[in-house]
């Protein structure tokens, strides 16, 4: 039987699971609704994003409560600290994604080709990202196999990098088409600025999957 400490723990762990799990779900319904650029849509991508604030709230005054009552072991005082420092980067990455989806709700029915085309491309970023999410996830969960967590934040390197291209090649013919038609689009510019908003989501993963290093295997936060 797990200590009390022990299940709190688990406990903290869990909750945090279910937050990325809710992310991730906004993500994809995201995706979906750019994809088709449905407006109507994009009231459901907020819908998984609802409460995520006081819900992370809640897991810090565990952790606090933790400290309070109970003599954690020095893993155990390691990890709550990283998964204080996870749940702020969960709470910027819910505001980018609000950020974003309140952005974007420029692609509907009535875009230009253009605004169309580029938030296709742009849509692999947003596949990176869900990958990445789900990277977590099971970076979380797994509590005792090193090798398998160093793994998981790898991974998550390589889905950022993916995204670091896709943008870099998005801006480049961006700025061509603007350097052949003379003149400076500013919707253009303007998707450029919703896309890095995008981008900082999973730039906050990799910070994500260095703390959850830090909890199980140790090194600096």
């Amino acid at each position: 039987m797990l200590s009390k400490n022990a299940q709190k723990l688990a406990e903290v762990r869990e909750r945090t699971a279910e937050i990325l799990e809710d992310l991730t779900i906004s993500q994809k319904i995201a995706l979906k609704a750019l994809e088709e650029c449905d407006s109507k849509s994009f009231e459901q991508v907020k819908v998984p994003l609802k409460k995520i604030s006081e819900r992370l709230e809640g897991i810090d005054n565990l952790i606090l409560s933790i400290f309070a009552l109970y003599t954690p072991e020095a893993k155990d005082l390691r990890e709550m600290v990283a998964f204080l420092k996870i749940t702020s980067s969960l709470q910027r990455i819910a505001t980018n994604e609000k950020n974003y989806i309140k952005n974007m709700e420029i692609c509907n029915p009535n875009s230009t080709e253009d605004v169309k085309k580029i938030i296709q491309l742009s849509l692999g970023i947003n596949k990176c990202t869900i990958t990445a999410l789900e990277y977590a996830i099971d970076m979380i969960k797994e509590t005792e196999d090193q090798d398998r967590i160093q793994e998981l934040a790898a991974k998550i390197s390589v889905e950022y990098s993916k995204t670091d291209d896709i943008y870099s090649m998005i801006e480049k013919d961006i700025l061509q088409v603007m350097h052949k038609n003379h003149e400076l689009d500013e919707h253009q510019t303007d998707m450029l600025k919703y896309i890095r908003k995008n981008l900082k989501i999973i730039d906050r993963l990799e910070d994500v999957a260095g703390r959850l290093i830090f909890a199980r295997v140790g090194g600096k936060l």
